[in-house]
């Protein structure tokens, strides 16, 4: 016989400590965490007032991110790392489903996460990613702030390029 597994609905939870929340239930003796579909969960985060953002890791196509999800969701994120590390080498093989999915949802924020910095940028800007998250090539700088405006000025220039086509 199997036995006894009790997992809490994080759609019970408060979403701005769900961290935390999550962190209380695995102590409290929970072995799993339940995560309604999708859309319940969107529906949910927006009415506490929060945005929604759905996330992707490398060996998930894009088109695991449905029509009626990406457009419920806030930003769309592709990780270009699988998740857990920070200082993890860029995988170019995730940019093409920035692409994709900027093609699906023209007017979404569409974020990179893992390995970007001043080296990878521009193959994600290109793509149409206009949410750069960075972390080691930023706080690992010597100068953060040079790096910060680089990046925003690849992402920049690169939605100007686009936008004329």
């Amino acid at each position: 016989m199997p036995r006894a597994i009790i997992s809490p609905s994080v759609l019970a939870s408060d979403f701005g400590q769900l961290t935390a929340e999550c962190k209380r239930m695995i102590k409290g003796g929970a072995e799993w965490l339940h995560m309604a579909d999708p859309l319940s969960l969107i529906h949910a985060i927006h009415e506490r007032k929060m945005k929604a953002g759905v996330a992707i890791s490398p060996d998930t196509p894009s088109t695991a991110i449905t029509d009626e999800v990406g457009e419920a969701a806030d930003m769309l994120l592709v990780m270009t790392v699988y998740p857990g590390r920070g200082g993890q080498k860029f995988l170019e093989r995730c940019v093409p489903k920035v692409a994709e999915l900027r093609v699906r949802f023209p007017d979404k924020d569409i974020e990179v996460d893992g390995g970007v910095g001043p080296k990878t940028v521009d193959v994600c800007a290109e793509a149409g990613s206009n949410v750069i998250v960075a972390g080691t090539a930023i706080f690992n700088a010597p100068e953060p702030e040079q790096v910060i405006a680089l990046l925003k000025r690849t992402v920049n220039d690169a939605q100007a390029k686009i936008s004329s086509k």
